[in-house]
C-alpha cells in the first residue's frame, strides 16, 4: 500500500488495565478494571464484527501501511497479575495477542503509584507470569522502570527510565521490547524523540482517538480508545466504527 492509502486508516488502540472482579461502587479509579465477563464480550463483539485483536507487535505493519485489514490493538498498562490470570485465556480463546506495558522495577511487586488515589493495591505479574505471557505470543511493551510522572522530571531521569526500562525488560525476559507507553499518559514536547532515540518504534499515550497516522512524529504519540466496565455493545461500536472517541 502506499502511503496515501496508509493515510485512510483508522485503528483503534484499545487501552485497558485490569481485567478482574469489580471493585465495589465508588471505588477509586473503579473504571480502571473490567470484569472478566465483560473483556470476554469485547472479545467475542470484535470477533462478531471481523477484527483481529493485535499486539503492538502484531500490528506494526499495519501502522506503516505495509498491511492494511480490520484490526484492532489490544493493551494493558502496569502489567497487572490478573491481566495474565484472566485476560491471556480469553485472548488465546479468541486466537488474539496483546501488549502489556510493564513497569520494569516492579516486577512481581504492587501498584505503588496509585496508593495517593486511594486505590486498592493490586499484584503485578511476577517473572513467571511474565514469562508465559511471552510464551503464549503476547508482546511485552515498556512503562518505565518506575511509573514515575515524566512531565514532573529532569532529562537525564527521563531518558533513564525510558532507555534503562527496556534493556530490563529485555534481559529479564528474553524478548524484544518495540512499544512504550507514557505513565498516566504524561509526557512533554521533547519526548517523543527521546522514545524513538532509545530503540522504541512507537508510544501511546491516554489521549482519546484511533489512530489516523503513524508514519514519523505521530508514531510516537498515538492516541487510544478507551474502553471500560460500562462499555456495552452499543459504546463499542461507536468507539471502533465512528470518530465517537475523536472528539472527546
Amino acid at each position: 500500500t502506499s502511503h496515501a492509502d496508509a493515510s485512510m486508516m483508522s485503528i483503534p488502540i484499545l487501552m485497558y488495565h485490569q481485567v478482574d472482579e469489580m471493585p465495589p461502587a465508588g471505588a477509586p479509579l473503579r473504571g480502571m478494571t473490567v470484569s472478566p465477563q465483560r473483556f470476554a464480550q469485547h472479545m467475542r463483539l470484535l470477533k462478531t464484527w471481523g477484527f483481529q485483536g493485535l499486539s503492538m507487535r502484531d500490528l506494526e505493519p499495519y501502522l506503516n501501511g505495509s498491511l492494511s485489514g480490520r484490526v484492532v490493538g489490544i493493551t494493558f498498562d502496569d502489567g497487572y497479575a490478573n491481566t495474565h490470570a484472566n485476560a491471556m485465556p480469553i485472548l488465546r480463546q479468541f486466537g488474539f495477542t496483546a501488549t502489556c506495558y510493564a513497569v520494569s522495577h516492579h516486577i512481581g511487586g504492587h501498584n505503588q503509584w496509585d496508593a495517593a488515589s486511594g486505590m486498592a493495591t493490586k499484584a503485578l505479574m511476577d517473572i513467571s507470569a511474565w514469562r508465559e505471557w511471552v510464551a503464549a505470543d503476547m508482546d511485552v511493551g515498556s512503562h518505565t522502570c518506575d511509573h514515575i510522572d515524566l512531565s514532573q522530571s529532569d532529562e537525564a531521569t527521563v531518558r533513564h527510565q525510558i532507555q534503562r526500562s527496556k534493556s530490563e525488560l529485555e534481559q529479564m525476559l528474553g524478548t524484544e521490547v518495540r512499544h512504550f507507553c507514557y505513565p498516566y499518559g504524561r509526557f512533554l514536547p521533547d519526548h517523543p524523540a527521546w522514545v524513538e532515540q532509545a530503540g522504541y518504534v512507537s508510544a501511546t499515550t491516554t489521549q482519546r482517538g484511533r489512530v489516523q497516522s503513524a508514519l514519523g512524529p505521530a508514531a510516537f504519540t498515538l492516541p487510544r480508545v478507551l474502553v471500560n466496565h460500562r462499555s456495552t455493545w452499543a459504546h463499542m461500536a461507536l468507539k471502533l466504527f465512528t470518530g465517537y472517541e475523536e472528539g472527546r
